[in-house]
C-alpha cells in the first residue's frame, strides 16, 4: 500500500473529517474573507486534546485517537477551503483598517447536538493576506496559557470559547521580547462565531452597507434565529447583543479576570469571550490591575471593563445604522448598566452564598465585600474560597465565629470594616431556617473553588514543560479547572 492510499484509509476513518460541515459563512461570498493554505509543520505532537466538548459534536471521545486530531488539526487533511476572514477594529481607541485573520483561519463549521452553530478557528497555523509581515505562528506558551483560560472561565461559569486541540509544531519561533527562540504550536478554538464586531466595522468603512445588510441577516439567522421572524428583529437583535455583551463583562468582574486587550476586532457578534492573549486574573481587588505590559494608559485595566464593553457597542452603531434605527440603537444601549449591574450583583451573592437573597441589606453586603477586598487587598479569590471553606452554621449564633478559623481574618478589632461585614453576614444568616443553611454552603462551595489561574500558577506549570517537557502538572491543572477543586 503506498503512502497516499495508507493516509485516504486512515482519513475515510477520521471522525472529525467526517462530520457534517456548513458552508454557513462560506455562503456569503469571499467579501468577507479570503481562502488560504495551511502551513505544514515539521513536527506534530498532540499537547492537548478537550475530551469534554466532544459528545457535543456528536463523537465519542474513546472512538478518536490521537492521530485523528493531528491528522485533522495538525496536517490539516482533506479540509477545504480554509477561510482567513476580513475585519477591521478600533485598537486602543484608533482605527485600524489593516487587520484580518493574521495566524489563524476559520477551518470548518459544525451544528452541536445542541442545536447551535460552532466554528472551529485556527491560531498559529501560518500566514495570510493580514499577517501583516508575522510569522502567523504562534508560542506553545501562549496556547497553553490559551487553553488554561477558556477551561478557568468555563469552569467558572463565564461564556467563553474552548479549545478544541492544541499541537506542538517542531518550529523555533523568534519573538521581540525574547532573548532566545521558543516552541511553537497550533490551536483549534471551538466558538459560537467568527465574527467581531470588526466584521462590521469593516463593511461600513468600504461603504459598503449591502455587505452590512447581508452579514446582519445571517447572524440573526445563524445566531438569533429566534428574532428572524419579528418584523422588528434588527432592533432586538442590538438589544440582545447589549445584553450578552454586559452579562458578560459581568461574568469577567465576578471571575475577577481581566481580558487585556477589550480592542473591537475582539468583541464576538454572539456575545461571547474568545482570543486570551496577555489576560490576568486579579491576585487582589484592584480596579486598576492591568494584564498587558503594553496598556501604558490603562485602557483595558479590570475595573474599566464594563465601560470599555459598553463603548465597544456604542462604536458597533456606526456600521449598524445604516439598518437600524439610531433611536432603536440607543434604546438597546440605554439598558446596558442595567443588565450589567443586575446580572454581577446575582453572581457576586452566589459567591457569598446566596442563591436568592430578599432583605434591605443586600447591596450593603455587597459594599461592604467590595471595600474590605480594596483596603485589605487579601487574595480576591482566597477571600471566597476561605468562606466556602471555613462556613459553618455557626456563624448564626456570634458574629464573631464568622471567618473565625481563617488565617485571612484580621485580628479582632484591627478592620472596622470586616467586622462590619462579618456582624452584616451573622444578621443575614438569621434570616434562614436551620435546614436552608446546608444550600448556603453547597452554593458556597460550586461557586467558589480552591484551584485559581494566577499567574504564579501558569509560570508553575510552564517551567516544568521548558525545562523538562514535563506535561503533567500542566495535565493536573487542568484537571482541577474542569473538576472546579
Amino acid at each position: 500500500m503506498t503512502l497516499a492510499e495508507t493516509t485516504n484509509q486512515t482519513n475515510s476513518r477520521n471522525p472529525f473529517v467526517h462530520l457534517k460541515y456548513e458552508p454557513a459563512l462560506e455562503s456569503l461570498g469571499n467579501d468577507y474573507y479570503d481562502e488560504v493554505a495551511a502551513a505544514e509543520f515539521p513536527q506534530h505532537i498532540l499537547r492537548w486534546r478537550n475530551d469534554e466538548v466532544l459528545p457535543n459534536l456528536g463523537l465519542n471521545p474513546q472512538t478518536v485517537t490521537d492521530e485523528d486530531f493531528i491528522n485533522a488539526f495538525g496536517k490539516f487533511q482533506e479540509r477545504q477551503p480554509l477561510l482567513a476572514l476580513r475585519y477591521h477594529g478600533y485598537q486602543f481607541g484608533e482605527y485600524n483598517s489593516g487587520l484580518g485573520d493574521g495566524r489563524g483561519f476559520l477551518y470548518g463549521q459544525v451544528r452541536g447536538i445542541d442545536g447551535e452553530l460552532y466554528d472551529f478557528g485556527t491560531k498559529g497555523s501560518g500566514r495570510t493576506p493580514y499577517s501583516r509581515g508575522g510569522d502567523g505562528m504562534l508560542t506553545l506558551k501562549g496556547g497553553v496559557r490559551e487553553v488554561l483560560a477558556a477551561e478557568a472561565l468555563h469552569s467558572l461559569g463565564v461564556r467563553t470559547s474552548r479549545c478544541l486541540t492544541m499541537i506542538e509544531t517542531g518550529l523555533s519561533l523568534w519573538r521581540g521580547d525574547e532573548p532566545s527562540p521558543t516552541r511553537s504550536s497550533v490551536m483549534v478554538r471551538m466558538s459560537r462565531s467568527h465574527i467581531r464586531f470588526g466584521t462590521f466595522e469593516r463593511s461600513h468603512y468600504l461603504r459598503r452597507p449591502d455587505l452590512t445588510q447581508k452579514l446582519l441577516d445571517h447572524v440573526i439567522e445563524q445566531y438569533y434565529h429566534h428574532l428572524a421572524a419579528e418584523p422588528d428583529k434588527y432592533a432586538l437583535f442590538y438589544a440582545e447583543l447589549v445584553k450578552r455583551v454586559a452579562e458578560l463583562v459581568a461574568q469577567w468582574m465576578a471571575a475577577g479576570f481581566c481580558h487585556a486587550v477589550l480592542n473591537t476586532d475582539n468583541m464576538s457578534i454572539t456575545g461571547e469571550s474568545f482570543d486570551y492573549g496577555p489576560y490576568a486574573f486579579i491576585p487582589t481587588y484592584d480596579p486598576y490591575f492591568t494584564a498587558a505590559y503594553f496598556d501604558y494608559y490603562r485602557r483595558y485595566c479590570y475595573g474599566h471593563q464594563p465601560s470599555i464593553c459598553r463603548l465597544n457597542l456604542e462604536m458597533l452603531q456606526e456600521p449598524l445604522k445604516a439598518i437600524i434605527d439610531k433611536a432603536d440603537l440607543d434604546a438597546g444601549l440605554a439598558k446596558f448598566e442595567e443588565y450589567y449591574y443586575a446580572k454581577y450583583r446575582s453572581l457576586m451573592l452566589k459567591k457569598l452564598g446566596f442563591e436568592q437573597l430578599q432583605v434591605p441589606e443586600v447591596d450593603d453586603l455587597l459594599d461592604l465585600t467590595i471595600e474590605f477586598l480594596q483596603t485589605s487587598q487579601v487574595g480576591y479569590h482566597q477571600f471566597f474560597y476561605e468562606i466556602a471553606r471555613t462556613f459553618s452554621i455557626k456563624w448564626r449564633n456570634d458574629p464573631a465565629f464568622v471567618l473565625h478559623d481563617s488565617d485571612i481574618a484580621p485580628a479582632s478589632g484591627a478592620s472596622a470594616i470586616f467586622d462590619n461585614w462579618c456582624l452584616l453576614y451573622h444578621k443575614i444568616l438569621n434570616n434562614f431556617a436551620p435546614e436552608q443553611i446546608d444550600v448556603i454552603a453547597a452554593t458556597l462551595s460550586a461557586a467558589n473553588p480552591k484551584t485559581a489561574l494566577l499567574r504564579p500558577v501558569i509560570e508553575s506549570i510552564w517551567e516544568p514543560i521548558a525545562q523538562e517537557d514535563n506535561w503533567q502538572p500542566f495535565y493536573e491543572l487542568v484537571q482541577k479547572l474542569q473538576s472546579r477543586s
